[in-house]
């Protein structure tokens, strides 16, 4: 256990028996249809949008919607939560394996050191960040980070034309049944092989591998808290080496430094949302990643996914609810007027889960801990508005339609009590999901297929061309 964990100790069993109440309620046998290796081509029901499609296999992550489970590289996430740190984490999924001291102090030395990206905060700064969307200003600090970090845009690098092949070239006729085939008919040089032209800093490096993933999750908390500090007037500040990857990204949002509590977690908020399986935003920085493009773009449009309405921004939504519900008293009579009207609740349910979120497991509790430390009645009443809330919809929906708690329910009042306004908690989102992003695309790109799927054509076939000057 490291000195933070040691000096957070109640926080430590506060997870530990969340993780035993939900070991209570549900057996421990994986489905095992979803942990296997796959044998080519596969049947499954796919539905609208690809849903229960099988898009490809992984050892990263493994989400148990049914019974509550979230797994990481085969490490349960309480066990995770409890014992382990954010960069611990970032090593498991991107290697993994958890690392030995030496390889861990080794890894942290390179994240601290890839935190200063003061070219890309100077270019960052030059844009009206504090009138743009503030994950729009974070997708846009990505892309210049790239041009900061790699020599892909430096007029030295110029691909030659064997590297490329023609638009939509892909490994099989597309109106035939894929079938899996073991090799693509056209192959591309590996992007990650290609040498770096002479004269250029040994600082800069192809945007792809584990390099630029490292970049990545180191950079994209300086660029949020740059964006924070912008949209509220001030200047953006340097990242402190001496704090640890969650004490730092609070440092560098708020501009103060955290207590041990309130680093350890924000600790475990980054852990949570690490990764969770095949969701929109990691299937966009995929097949991204699959056409060989790079973990830069990659991981920006995992960016731009996130920051849509259905995907991110929940717990967002949830402090703006709980504040329109007023106070705990007003739970009942705004609750049933809600279903009255057959409104969906913000922060209840799931796509995947249908037994309690293990993610809300922890940040209730945790929640309520970093609440109770707080002199702040405001912050106080909304707890215990939340608190009611649950109370209810688990009261009327829980047992049959399994509604519960989602990780953005609790998830808002924790940032809150680390005085995040609530722009910034999709960015928050993103800075930990970077590194279950670079983990997937960097497993799928060892055996890459560029996603192809299609799309069943339910127009006319024998529409007659007419001249514009007859037309009505």
């Amino acid at each position: 256990m490291n000195k933070c964990h040691k000096k957070t100790k109640e926080i430590t069993e506060i997870i530990l028996k969340a993780k035993k109440k939900a070991t209570s309620e549900v057996d421990t046998k994986a489905e095992s249809e979803f942990v296997k290796n796959i044998k080519w081509p596969v049947d499954c029901v796919v539905g609208p949008g690809l849903e229960g499609a099988i898009a490809c296999e992984s050892k990263v992550g493994y989400v148990n919607g049914s019974k509550g489970w979230l797994v990481y590289r085969g490490y349960d996430i309480f066990e995770l939560c409890a014992h382990s740190s954010f960069e611990e984490v970032s090593y498991l999924l991107l290697y993994g394996k958890l690392p030995s001291e030496n390889q861990f102090n080794k890894f942290k030395e390179k994240l601290i050191d890839y935190r200063n990206i003061p070219k890309t905060i100077r270019l960052l700064s030059s844009f009206p960040v504090q009138e743009m969307n503030a994950m729009g200003a974070l997708r846009l600090g990505t892309n210049l980070m790239r041009q900061e970090c790699t020599f892909v845009d430096r007029e030295e690098y110029k691909p030659g034309v064997k590297t490329t092949i023609s638009a939509d070239e892909d490994s099989i006729p597309m109106e035939t049944r894929p079938m899996g085939e073991r090799k693509a008919i056209y192959s591309l040089k590996r992007a990650e092989g290609i040498k770096k032209p002479s004269g250029l800093s040994k600082d800069l490096h192809m945007p792809v591998g584990f390099e630029s993933a490292l970049h990545l999750i180191s950079g994209i908390p300086t660029i949020a808290g740059a964006v924070a500090r912008l949209r509220a007037g001030e200047l953006p500040l340097n990242p402190d080496p001496e704090l640890s990857h969650a004490a730092n990204l609070i440092y560098m949002l708020t501009g103060r430094r955290p207590s041990a509590i309130e680093e350890r977690i924000m600790d475990i908020a980054l852990i949570l949302h690490a990764d969770h399986g095949m969701n929109a935003s990691t299937f966009a920085t995929m097949v991204v990643a699959s056409t060989l493009s790079d973990l830069y773009f990659a991981i920006g449009s995992g960016v731009a996914a996130l920051n849509g309405s259905l995907h991110g921004g929940a717990n967002e939504r949830v402090i703006n609810m709980l504040a329109e519900i007023g106070s705990s008293d007003n739970v009942k009579k705004w609750y049933k007027k809600k279903r009255e009207k057959k409104e969906k609740i913000s922060g209840f349910g799931h796509r995947v889960y249908k037994a309690y979120d293990p993610r809300a497991r922890v940040l209730g509790p945790l929640a309520n801990f970093l609440v109770k430390s707080k002199n702040d009645s405001k912050i106080k009443d909304l707890l215990k508005t939340a608190k009611n809330l649950e109370g209810e919809v688990v009261a009327s929906l829980g047992k049959e339609k399994k509604i519960f708690p989602n990780v953005d329910f609790y998830s808002g009042i924790v940032y809150s009590c680390l005085d995040i306004p609530t722009e910034l908690f999709t960015p928050i989102f993103a800075v930990s999901r970077a590194s279950g992003w670079t983990a997937r695309v960097l497993e799928y790109l060892k055996n890459n297929r560029i996603f192809r799927p299609r799309a069943v054509y339910s127009g006319p076939l024998d529409e007659k061309y007419t001249p514009i000057s007859k037309r009505k």
